[in-house]
């Protein structure tokens, strides 16, 4: 078992990393990494869905998107993540039972009765605080799993609160469970890098021909490449959300009642229309054909609204509150 120590806690590289080295080693690998306050959405979720937008923007929180599937989850430096990569036949590489043993294992050594529930968690007392996933490629399968040791509840409830009354779609909905800290269940004092090295040690010791080792420079230039052309980008990250119908309704002080309707398609904008009880000097359809066909992101609006003057359209607002309507 090849045990890959990790330092980075940029949640684009961490991403980029695990499918790097499932593609590009031949080892047997686990892995212990962190990272920065972030959101994880599954492969197949509509990530707008996932998300409290304006949580996001204003914390400028990263949103990344892995390969396996499952549900949206936020990350911060108090959640320790784990994955093992291994080669096998098809048939016996998906097993979540064999990937979480050894964390119930040095969870109980702590004397924490923790237990495998449902299809893929692990729980304290009921509360969850470890939800797993895994990928298969050829004939390697990637596992990983969340840990939350002392993560900050509160960031995590905010950040997930999306807005379910927005979106019709069949992408795959995160089911949100009651969460615990693996540190509220402790008797003894102990952060969550002591915890990580009891992890290291437990595997270490689970697999006698274990060696520890370090990503290569070359390693680190491969990832980065691969985080500037997928992990980094609109495309995966929102993008390749399913298709999705996007309704909101907003009401200003200045233009009353608008309701935008979108139907999105690849990440990109096929139908738009508006309604309202607005005032207009011009045909908001000029605004309707400016928007079809572009992507449903904040920056490819407004580019697309600055050769319009809204007030014109929709008296008394400007861009970016016409904008905020449509996320």
């Amino acid at each position: 078992m090849l045990i890959i120590k990790r330092h980075n806690t940029d949640p684009f590289f961490n991403l980029a990393t695990e499918e790097y080295v499932l593609k590009n080693f031949t080892d047997d690998t686990f892995m212990l990494w962190r990272n920065s306050p972030s959101i994880i959405v599954g492969k197949h979720q509509n990530t707008l869905a996932e998300i409290n937008i304006e949580y996001v923007k204003n914390n400028n929180i990263p949103v990344v998107r892995r390969l396996s599937g499952g549900g949206a989850v936020f990350h911060d430096l108090g959640n320790l993540n784990f994955t093992f990569i291994q080669s096998g036949k098809t048939e016996s590489l998906i097993d979540f039972r064999k990937y979480t043993e050894p964390i119930l294992e040095v969870l109980q050594n702590l004397g924490i009765n923790a237990r495998f529930e449902g299809r893929n968690d692990l729980t304290i007392d009921g509360r969850k605080f470890s939800g797993n996933a895994e990928h298969i490629w050829k004939n390697r399968v990637l596992h990983h799993g969340t840990l939350l040791f002392s993560s900050h509840m509160p960031n995590l409830a905010d950040a997930l609160n999306a807005d379910p009354l927005k979106f019709q779609d069949k992408a795959v909905k995160s089911v949100r469970s009651r969460v615990t800290n693996i540190s509220d269940h402790l008797g003894i004092q102990m952060d969550v890098m002591q915890f990580a090295t009891l992890i290291h040690d437990h595997i270490a010791g689970k697999y006698p021909d274990s060696r520890i080792t370090e990503l290569s420079s070359e390693d680190h230039l491969n990832i980065r490449e691969l985080v500037r052309t997928k992990y980094n980008t609109w495309e995966w990250n929102f993008g390749y959300s399913p298709n999705y119908n996007f309704r909101k309704v907003v009401r200003t002080e200045k233009s009353g009642t608008i309701e935008f309707d979108l139907d999105v398609l690849n990440g990109m904008i096929r139908h738009i229309k508006i309604f309202g009880d607005y005032f207009n000097r011009y045909d908001t359809g000029d605004i309707e054909a400016a928007l079809t066909g572009i992507g449903h992101n904040e920056t490819a609006i407004l580019t697309a609204l600055e050769q319009f003057n809204i007030d014109d359209y929709f008296s008394g607002l400007t861009a970016k509150e016409l904008m905020s309507g449509m996320f």
